[in-house]
């Protein structure tokens, strides 16, 4: 029985994608700190808040698709900003793919 947001399965896989782009953006240069670290960091996490946020106003059908829509929007978002980790050389082809993938599963 889903009681919270916290059990949405949903909800548990964003949070941790954004972690663990979180740990993965430390290993990043101190120069990106105010651009790609902060967008994909940003966008990462805007994933789950969207999804929280719908959920507290999910008797508002409208209003919580919207939110979710939002919270698809963030994950496009955070997969372009994977690809420029991974063009820029701060990633390898393995831990991009491994990053893409967990958004799949």
């Amino acid at each position: 029985m889903i009681k919270s947001y916290k059990d949405l399965e949903v909800y548990k896989k964003s949070f941790k994608v954004a972690m663990d782009i979180f740990w993965m953006t430390r290993k990043f240069p101190k120069e990106e700190i105010y651009s790609l670290t902060s967008q994909i960091t940003r966008s990462s996490r805007s994933i789950s808040a969207n999804i929280t946020e719908g959920w507290a106003k999910r008797n508002y059908e409208s209003v919580f698709k919207q939110h979710l829509v939002h919270s698809l929007g963030s994950c496009a978002e955070s997969q372009t900003w994977i690809d420029f980790a991974l063009e820029c050389k701060y990633i390898d082809e393995k831990v991009h793919k491994k990053r893409l993938q967990s958004w799949s599963k």
